[in-house]
């Protein structure tokens, strides 16, 4: 935007005057992944996609891909070991490989242990499918336990609430509607 309007310009100011002439609109400017990204306003997402078809494809996570990409958020950089050790079972190289196939994580810094594994980080990607600017937006950890809507203890077994994971109940097995 700087290349269009003149580098004296400030863009914070201009980014502002057009949320504004937006307000009331079916779409607005959001701060998305360090950036800004224009996007339909839930109340008018229906609506609009029944007009004009939805050509967005969504990322399909597994339950287990689910909890993976959280932890994956909240503790980066980590390895595929301490992944598997919070889990008390094997993580698979399948599930990061599908992970980082769908560009949600990318390898980090080797990590300072014997063997020197890999750890895992979240990309912009992640940022832009779940719609965070940064990831200091995620839901505090602490505060979801204070809810009750989330536990280690939970997590630990696999028991977290089905709207968190993508239309799968416990189980793995599909939804039924």
């Amino acid at each position: 935007m700087a290349r269009i309007v003149g580098k004296t310009c400030s863009i914070d100011l201009l980014i502002d005057d057009i949320r504004e002439e937006l307000r009331g609109r079916p779409y607005d400017l959001v701060a998305v992944a360090g950036g800004w990204k224009h996007l339909t306003r839930p109340a008018y997402a229906d609506a609009i996609r029944a007009a004009v078809g939805s050509n967005e494809t969504k990322t399909n996570l597994t339950q287990s891909e689910t909890l993976v990409l959280m932890c994956i958020a909240y503790f980066q950089p980590i390895t595929r070991g301490e992944l598997s050790s919070f889990f008390g079972k094997e993580v698979s190289r399948d599930l990061i490989g599908h992970l980082r196939g769908a560009k949600l994580i990318a390898s980090g810094p080797r990590s300072p242990t014997p063997g020197a594994p890999y750890t895992y980080v979240t990309t912009k990607e992640f940022l832009l499918e779940f719609g965070l600017d940064a990831l200091h937006d995620l839901p505090d950890f602490e505060a979801l336990e204070d809810a009750g809507l989330l536990s280690k203890e939970k997590l630990l077994t696999g028991d977290i609430p089905a709207g968190l994971v993508g239309g799968e109940n416990v189980e793995g097995a599909a939804a039924e509607d």
